[in-house]
């Protein structure tokens, strides 16, 4: 079930059976020239769903534009502030235990969320933590890319040109998710180099086309099914040892 496919009588009574949900969070970035802007946002929501779908589990709406300050350089990338995120994570937390969730699971599709995400959770606890209560919710993050095992299906599939950033692996989930936006791109060279960055300058100076030692061209549907059902059975088990705890 979708929180927000849902009518709040269903969601009551979602609450009697399970006090979990999942959230996909992710990013909203220049992913290439044949990435869609909305892959690490995409890829954490067509996990989550079919799982929940699968499992039975609540998935809330994405939290779709996360911290990418270093994207900007590239048409219709959109950014957060850390300190923007970090306040409106907890105004989802406090707005969900307030209904009584008490399992908040953070599905996250970019890594540069990954920092920010821990602030907003250590965030969270501090406000029960100086007001000496305890904390009646747990909270939890994890990457959809660390889920255990999904790394070794994109390496199997991918052993060349997997790369960092706009990779042949999360280009492939999105096209599974979306097979009507596929992009077919002619990219020099074939394999983009590997390198640091500072601001949004330094990236586009560097990386003329967004991508980070990745060949995406060879991102399939098939492959990103291939991964879906991978990261789907990984994120299962884990959520429901999660809400078991």
């Amino acid at each position: 079930m979708n929180l927000h496919t849902a009518a709040w009588p269903e969601v009551e009574a979602y609450l009697k059976r399970s006090k979990g949900i999942v959230i996909p969070i992710g990013s909203m970035e220049q992913h290439g020239p044949n990435g869609l802007i909305g892959t690490d946002a995409i890829c954490p929501e067509v996990i989550a769903r079919e799982a929940g779908d699968e499992a039975g589990f609540l998935v809330g709406p994405t939290f779709s534009v996360g911290v990418a300050q270093h994207h900007l350089g590239f048409p219709g990338s959109l950014t957060l502030r850390p300190s923007t995120m970090i306040a409106a994570m907890n105004d989802w937390i406090d707005s969900l235990a307030r209904h009584g969730f008490r399992k908040i699971y953070w599905l996250n599709g970019h890594g540069g969320n990954i920092a920010t995400i821990q602030a907003a959770i250590a965030e969270s606890y501090a406000a029960w933590s100086m007001d000496g209560d305890a904390c009646p919710y747990r909270l939890k993050s994890e990457n959809w890319f660390t889920l255990p095992g999904v790394m070794d299906v994109c390496r199997s599939i991918f052993p060349v040109g997997e790369g960092s950033h706009a990779t042949a692996s999360e280009v492939s989930v999105t096209y599974y998710a979306y097979p009507d936006h596929q992009k077919s791109v002619e990219m020099s060279p074939k394999i983009a180099p590997e390198g640091r960055f500072a601001d949004a300058a330094d990236y586009r100076a560097t990386f003329p086309d967004g991508r980070i030692g990745s060949d995406p061209s060879q991102a399939t549907p098939e492959h990103g099914e291939r991964i879906v059902a991978a990261a789907k059975s990984a994120l299962i088990k884990d959520v429901k040892a999660f809400f078991g705890e």
